[in-house]
């Protein structure tokens, strides 16, 4: 359908003209029509139109504020072709015979507009290893037609979710890990602070076709999930993101050379190096710090721990996550009740586990037959963030490095002016939802894989769920509308409808008829 005609501009700012009763949007895709190919546009300012000077329009309305009779609107001839709109927008792609190109020329001068349909995005093809980003949008229409990216190399290459509180971050996770349970292709460790997917009490990804490929770890166990338990035997001092003194270091590297695997209940039993003196304090604080972090106390004279820790369990519990990476499997860490060191030092062990395996593995030549691994962060600037860049964390490594070794992150924040420029630069695909304060889309704009310079209003009238998808494996900004995570897991429990017409579901006992 015609909506407009260029009218004027220049190469990033064609002038089009709105045809009357039609409503042309910010973030709106648009199509000029050339007389071999065509040329996809983006809409990023809108504006007022007229053939009346501003003195006159301004006594117009002034007659028409005061209700002076006989005049307004009727002494204004043919009011639809003196005023109009004018929408600005940029071209992205140049389309002719199925082919596309990045656009390097202007549409025809005065050459129709109008509104995209979903046969113009035939050259849009499911590729390998898909990997779903939502509905195709233009504006705040949404179309039937599902994006997809190649999932290998968008999340072995980073992925940022990027929105305020509210705007559809998790719901956007969910949606990812939903569809990436279907495929064989990656392992994602997802830490949850807020025990939101795997759906202890509500919807979640426990109701999946293929729930089986996931695996739940929590220090509150429930049917279906596995206790996170961790010995203290194998956690090592680089593990823990404890500010040492120089003197306190020194001790704690000494009594793990010294004691190797027993060196935490070697400080806890106060047990000495021989020939080697230690200055009280300093042992006291070493003493004290561990035994907060671990919730280690003495009870009848014994080692007693508290919480996820302990001296007798837990000791493959780290490896056992990274098996089931190793299998493709969703392996979600519920750190809900967890105090935010823990959760760092279980998080950090983890990932130290995966990229040390992986090293060996492409140091041996087997790294092309494991699966990609993806780490999901929430609230991603608590651990990449500048002072994990210059301390070089396991996080910040794997955020420079780990695409070399088929491991990538999944990063969420409503705070993305917080992740270092060089983070930020190297996740290579971005989606980015509503972002209401100006430096948060700064930052965004700046980092991204496409110029998103015009982008400013597109991303500040985005709604909850819509969003730009900006990425070095595509050739321009796709807008998505991402669907409710509900609506999805709801849609999959209709398709498998018992004999009664009813859904079961041992968790929820949901009815839908």
């Amino acid at each position: 359908m015609i909506v407009g005609k260029v009218i004027g501009g220049e190469f990033d700012k064609i002038l089009i003209r709105q045809k009357n009763l039609f409503k042309i949007e910010i973030g709106g895709l648009l199509i000029a029509e050339s007389k071999d190919s065509k040329i996809l546009m983006s809409v990023y300012d809108l504006l007022y139109g007229s053939q009346l000077s501003q003195q006159t329009l301004e006594l117009i309305s002034g007659i028409e504020l005061e209700n002076k009779e006989g005049f307004g609107d009727s002494m204004m001839f043919e009011s639809e072709l003196r005023n109009y709109t004018i929408a600005i927008a940029k071209p992205l792609l140049s389309i002719k015979d199925g082919m596309f190109s990045v656009s390097k020329a202007l549409p025809d001068f005065l050459s129709d507009v109008r509104e995209v349909e979903s046969d113009d995005f035939g050259f849009l093809k499911k590729p390998e290893n898909p990997l779903f980003m939502g509905k195709l949008r233009s504006g705040s229409k949404t179309f039937d037609f599902d994006v997809f990216l190649n999932g290998k190399d968008v999340l072995k290459h980073h992925v940022l979710i990027a929105a305020t509180t509210g705007q559809g971050k998790s719901n956007l996770a969910k949606v990812f890990l939903w569809n990436l349970l279907s495929t064989d292709y990656v392992g994602v460790l997802v830490i949850d602070p807020h025990d939101e997917y795997f759906g202890r009490n509500s919807l979640g990804l426990k109701e999946h076709p293929d729930k089986e490929k996931i695996v739940y770890y929590t220090p509150n166990p429930i049917p279906n999930s596995c206790s996170l338990k961790i010995n203290l035997t194998i956690i090592k001092p680089f593990h823990l993101n404890i500010e040492w003194s120089d003197a306190q270091r020194d001790l704690v590297n000494a009594y793990y050379k010294n004691f190797k695997e027993d060196w935490i209940r070697a400080i806890m039993n106060e047990e000495r190096i021989e020939g080697v003196n230690f200055q009280q304090s300093s042992f006291d604080v070493v003493k004290r710090k561990l035994m907060n972090l671990f919730s280690i106390r003495i009870k009848d004279q014994k080692l007693v721990c508290y919480g996820i820790f302990g001296f007798e369990s837990g000791k493959t519990t780290i490896n056992d996550i990274v098996d089931s990476l190793e299998k493709s499997r969703i392996v979600i860490i519920d750190t809900s009740t967890l105090d935010s060191d823990v959760e760092l030092l279980v998080s950090s062990m983890i990932s130290n586990e995966i990229l040390s395996r992986y090293k060996y593995y492409k140091l041996n030549s087997k790294l092309d037959s494991k699966p990609l691994i993806s780490i999901l962060l929430e609230e991603a600037p608590r651990v990449l963030n500048n002072e994990a860049l210059q301390s070089n964390n396991i996080f910040s490594t794997i955020a420079r490095e780990g695409r070399k070794f088929n491991i990538g992150i999944i990063a969420i924040t409503q705070l993305p002016s917080l992740i270092p420029r060089e983070i930020l630069a190297n996740m290579n695909t971005k989606i980015i939802l509503a972002l209401e304060m100006q430096p948060e889309r700064k930052a965004i704009v700046e980092s991204s894989s496409q110029d998103l310079s015009e982008g400013y209003k597109s991303i500040a009238s985005l709604d909850i769920g819509e969003a730009i998808v900006s990425s070095s494996f595509i050739k321009f900004p796709i807008p998505v509308k991402i669907p409710l995570f509900d609506s999805v897991v709801m849609e999959k429990l209709k398709e498998q409808k018992d004999v009664k017409g009813n859904i079961r579901n041992d968790f929820l006992g949901i009815k839908i008829k």
